[in-house]
């Protein structure tokens, strides 16, 4: 019996009969289905350095476990010192039984080894069914040995598929494994916060600012009453004094 890679037998025994349900197909053979994977890396320093190539052929071939090859420029630029010809790529193309290998191996060892992983871009579809994603460092794949590298550098994944719209490609790849970013989660989160913010913060604000006058009118009371009370006083105390004079007159 030969040998079927893990997602394969997935893909064909449950991930075909959910998607037939969820887009109503008439026919099996109208469901999408993955059909190549390319692993590409651009090299531009390579013209002023040859050997940089070798090493990026020997990294995506050890990625991919397939021998990769280089793409040569189409044109010249004078600018670039560029010329017809050279080497300034590599590129490898996955089908079968390695394409669902480094499928697995990407999604289940690969991705969870990014730094701040939260989910890959849902915005990398061209409109037919392919999807492009952007690595930035090579070491994520377990296959690199960090300490033979000779600088950290990225490489560009495309996934073929049959599909005739996005939403059905992106269906198939979530179905596969690959974890998308939910916008909808992160949307809520902020319109809540955004929310609450204001009225934790005007509460405070409004109570000291109807305690303040109260104080001030309690203030001034005794001082109005101490005012009115001591003329009071002086008038009660000029009779007495007229008194004693008039008494030491008539005596």
């Amino acid at each position: 019996m030969s040998y079927i890679p893990r997602l394969k037998k997935e893909y064909k025994s449950n991930v075909v009969t959910r998607l037939i349900k969820e887009f109503s197909y008439d026919n099996v053979m109208q469901v999408p289905k993955l059909e190549k994977i390319v692993i590409s890396k651009g090299v531009g320093a390579a013209v002023n350095d040859k050997k940089l190539i070798d090493h990026a052929l020997n990294e995506v071939t050890e990625i991919s476990g397939q021998k990769a090859i280089a793409t040569m420029s189409k044109k010249d630029v004078a600018s670039f010192k560029l010329r017809k010809g050279m080497p300034v790529g590599v590129k490898v193309t996955l089908r079968g039984e390695k394409m669902y290998e480094f499928l697995d191996r990407f999604v289940t060892t690969a991705l969870p080894r990014v730094r701040d992983f939260s989910g890959v871009k849902s915005t990398g579809f061209d409109g037919r069914g392919n999807y492009n994603l952007g690595v930035t460092e090579q070491i994520i794949f377990p296959e690199i040995n960090i300490d033979k590298i000779n600088k950290i550098s990225g490489m560009d994944i495309t996934f073929v598929t049959s599909a005739n719209s996005d939403k059905e490609a992106m269906q198939l790849l979530s179905e596969l494994g690959l974890p998308f970013k939910k916008k909808e989660s992160s949307d809520n989160n902020s319109t809540v916060e955004d929310k609450k913010q204001p009225v934790i913060e005007d509460s405070p604000v409004e109570e000291v600012a109807e305690e303040a006058p109260a104080a001030e009118v309690e203030e001034e009371s005794p001082v109005e009453e101490v005012a009115e009370e001591a003329p009071a006083a002086e008038d009660e105390e000029e009779p007495s004094e007229n008194e004693e004079e008039s008494k030491e007159d008539n005596k």
